[in-house]
Formats: structure tokens, sequence, C-alpha cells
């Protein structure tokens, strides 16, 4: 048997779902985008998206809540400027299509009268960093009932002061097609699961809670046992060092975050001051910053949307661009900005393979992929032994960032007061304040333990909900504010 070529053979099977059950072909498309090149429209695309997803909770024994969904769509787009017009149709007939090209191209100038032709059809350049399938088959339901129960009984069987086991399953298959006015084709399919897990232990009336799981671009069969026993550990662990926590003191202090999943406070703190929109508004603390320092030496800072299976993974992104990695801090001088077309082409720069959107319903805009540090030269141990008074941070709950001024408030779900080098307790309610470029300034050791999180991470930003990845070594930052209990 011959193999058909992946990037040919995503956009077949996109073909067939989003295009051939309702008449459509690929001429359709060229003469949609012809209809919305009106004069003064800079850039218009087509994006065509089919989704399949399916959910599995269990509690107590017994399954809560089960849940099935499919969706379906395309989002039509028309630039002119820094202008947008946008509609959007779950109709994927030729005459919906028709209506919402028309809808998007009164954004075209008054009074120009150059013609405009739609570029030759040309497939984009992708990558194949995760396999075309829908996990949701991987499994079937008993099996997937199964797992759940598995979960469920390992996590109470660890230690009789875990009362409650709270488990979910999550799968999707997503299907896009891309059609850009400049000729460009480009389709993806995407699978994504997640297993999700959180437990209750209780102690002399003191209940505490513990959570873990992961997941990425691949088939429910990679949750085996060696798997599930990790988020197990993880969790049970979580909630047992929980029972046993103190109040957190608060004040200015050294603080040194775990590697992995802290790499979270990067993202928002850091993170989202890098995308090409607040910058080229002027509205970000980076803007402007561009081949200055902006941290200190050591920290190197990527987003990298090329990471075979990893959640926040694209073999393009929802423009049709390759994705890429991105090197955004380079030994604390500032190299780059997150980019989609749109902020790209008004900045003068390329795309960087970060235009992503929530769904067809919804625009584009430059979003992060998986975005981590690199590692330094520094033992873990070495860093935690370095510390005279401060806090280790080994896990972080919710938080919120000020674009324009870099500020941070996080609170971390676990941590521990060390001093003198030795983790003497556990603490809770410590929440970490203060402001990511100066944060960054502070780093003062960098180990050599570079991890990324589990697969657990959704960013939101103006409503959009995306799959991404963090990550990071263990870090000493000096001078950060804790706010605690104490």
């Amino acid at each position: 048997m011959i193999a058909r070529e992946p990037t040919l053979a995503r956009l077949a099977t996109a073909q067939d779902l989003l295009l051939a059950p309702y008449g459509l072909e690929l001429n359709h498309l060229r003469r949609a985008l012809a209809e919305i090149l009106a004069p003064g429209v800079d850039d218009a695309d087509l994006y065509f998206q089919y989704t399949r997803a399916e959910g599995w909770s269990l509690e107590e024994g017994i399954v809560k809540t089960g849940s099935f969904s499919i969706d379906q769509g395309v989002g039509v787009r028309a630039v002119s400027g820094d202008k947008t017009a946008f509609a959007y149709s779950d109709d994927l007939s030729w005459a919906a299509l028709q209506d919402a090209a028309r809808s998007v191209r009164a954004i075209g100038a008054q009074g120009q009268s150059r013609r405009v032709k739609v570029g030759a059809r040309k497939v984009a350049k992708s990558r194949s960093l995760y396999r075309e399938l829908d996990p949701i088959g991987t499994l079937d339901s008993a099996a997937k009932v199964a797992l759940l129960e598995k979960v469920e009984r390992r996590a109470k069987s660890r230690d009789p002061r875990i009362v409650q086991v709270m488990a979910g399953l999550a799968s999707e298959y997503d299907v896009v097609l891309v059609a850009r006015a400049d000729g460009t084709l480009a389709a993806d399919v995407r699978p994504l699961v997640r297993l999700s897990l959180t437990v209750i232990a209780e102690q002399q009336g003191r209940r505490e809670v513990g959570s873990s799981g992961g997941g990425g671009r691949f088939g429910l069969e990679r949750f085996d046992d060696a798997l599930i026993d990790h988020y197990v550990s993880e969790a049970v662990q979580a909630a047992l060092t929980n029972l046993d926590s103190r109040p957190a003191p608060a004040g200015e202090m050294t603080v040194v975050l775990g590697p992995g999943w802290p790499g979270v406070l990067l993202h928002e703190a850091v993170g989202h001051g890098l995308e090409g929109d607040f910058n080229r508004k002027g509205s970000s603390a980076f803007s402007g910053m561009l081949g200055k320092r902006v941290a200190a030496k050591g920290v190197t800072v990527l987003d990298d949307g090329t990471m075979a299976d990893r959640r926040g993974s694209l073999n393009v992104d929802d423009e049709g661009c390759a994705s890429q990695k991105n090197v955004l801090i380079e030994d604390g001088i500032l190299r780059g900005y997150i980019q989609d077309s749109l902020n790209a082409r008004l900045m003068g720069v390329p795309p960087t393979g970060n235009g992503r959107r929530e769904s067809y319903a919804h625009l584009p805009m430059p979003r992060m992929t998986n975005t981590y540090m690199l590692g330094g030269d520094k033992e873990p141990a070495e860093i935690i032994a370095s510390i005279k008074k401060g806090l280790y941070a080994t896990n972080f709950g919710g938080g919120q960032v000020d674009i324009t001024s870099g500020k941070f408030v996080f609170s971390a779900s676990q941590a521990w007061w060390v001093e003198n080098g030795r983790l003497l307790y556990p603490v809770k309610g410590a929440t970490l304040i203060g402001s990511g470029p100066e944060a960054l300034k502070k780093v003062t050791m960098i180990g050599n333990d570079l991890a990324l999180d589990s697969g657990v991470g959704t960013c939101g930003k103006e409503g959009q909900s995306v799959p991404v990845g963090v990550g990071q070594p263990t870090l000493r930052i000096e001078g950060l504010t804790v706010g605690g209990t104490a």
C-alpha cells in the first residue's frame, strides 16, 4: 500500500468532512474569496471546522455525567488595515457561504477602483507532530468507564484518609480547513485527550484537596497503568501534604519555583505581554523593547508549537501557517514577539505560526502554544539549599496579570516554608505578587531540570480558550512579595 503524504492526507480528510457532504469543492472556496476581495481589502480567509467531543466523569463509584457533541461551521473574514469584518455560519451550504462572503465584503474601502485577484492555489507547508486519529474511538465506552473506575480504586487504596475521588476523561476530534486570499490551502486533523483526577483527604475534621492529570494529542490508550499510578500518586500526595499545611508567612522574600507546571506564572506574567497585538498597540510592558535586556542573564524563553504530541502543538495554526519554534527572550535579551498574520503585516514582520482561535465562530489572534524557559546549570537541591528564609512553590492555582503594567497575582496551591536550606513545613494561602518584567530580572539561579507540564493547560484571552503547554526548570527569584495568612 502506498501511503499518502501527510499534508495531502489531512487536506483530503478535511475535504471529505467539510466540503463534499455539502456539495462544495475547492473552486467554491476560490469564488467565495473572490466575492470578499473588494477594493481596499488587504486579506481574507475562510476557516472551516468540524469538532466532535466526548466527556465522562465519575464520582463515588458511578458515572455522574456523560456528554457528546458535534459542531461544525465556517468563519469568513476580511481585513482592511487594522479593521476586520467577520461572519460565521453553522450552515456549510454554498448559499450560506456566499451570504457570509457578501456580508464581510462591506469592509472594502469606499471610492477605490483597483482590481484584486485571488492567488493561485498552493498547499501550505505543515508539520506532522501527531497522528491523524479520532481519539474518541481509541477506547470503547465500557473501557472508558473501567479506566475511570481504576483511577478511583487506586486513589482510595493509597491511604484511608482519602474520602472522595472525582475523575474525568475528555476526548476531542478536530478537523480544520483554511483557505486564504493568497491561494493558500491548509488543513489539520487534531486529536486531543485529557484525564483529570481530584481527591479529597480528611483528617480530624480537616479536609484538603489534591489534583493531577494530563493529556495531549494522542489516543486514550496512552493512559496505561504506569501513567495512572503517576497521576494518582501526585494527587494523593498533594492532598495529604496539605493536611499538614500551616498559614503562609507574608512579606518580601526569596521564592523558588519548582519545575514544570509553575511555568504557568511565566505564561501569564510574561508570555501574554509578548503577544503581537499588545505590542503593536503599545499596551504591553514589553512594547518597544526588542534588542534590549528584559531579564537576567541566562533567561531564555521560547514558544514552540512544533513539539510532538503536546497539548499546545499544531501542525498548522488557524491561519494556515506552519507552527514554529520561536525564541522570544535569549539570555535576557528580547528577540521577538508572537505574531498572527494581521499584526505581523502591520508591524512589518513575518507571522510566527501563532494565529489561533477557539473555533470557527471566533476571530484569530496571536496566542501562545507551548511556552517555556530553558534550563540552566544548577542542581535543584543546590537552589533549595541556598534559601536562608523563603518559599518553595511547586504548584499553582489561579492567577491574574495586567498586560500594560506586567503586574501579577498568583495563588500557590502547594508550597513549603524553607529555612537554612531545609523544607520545614507545607504552607497554605500563599499568594505571589509582583511584576513579570521585574521578576525576570530578579532570577538568580536556574536549575538544570527543565520540565513541561503534564498536558492540562488552557489559556483564556478576550473570551477565547485554547489548549496550551507551559514549562520551566527550578528557578530562584529574589524579592518577590508573598501575601500570606500568618
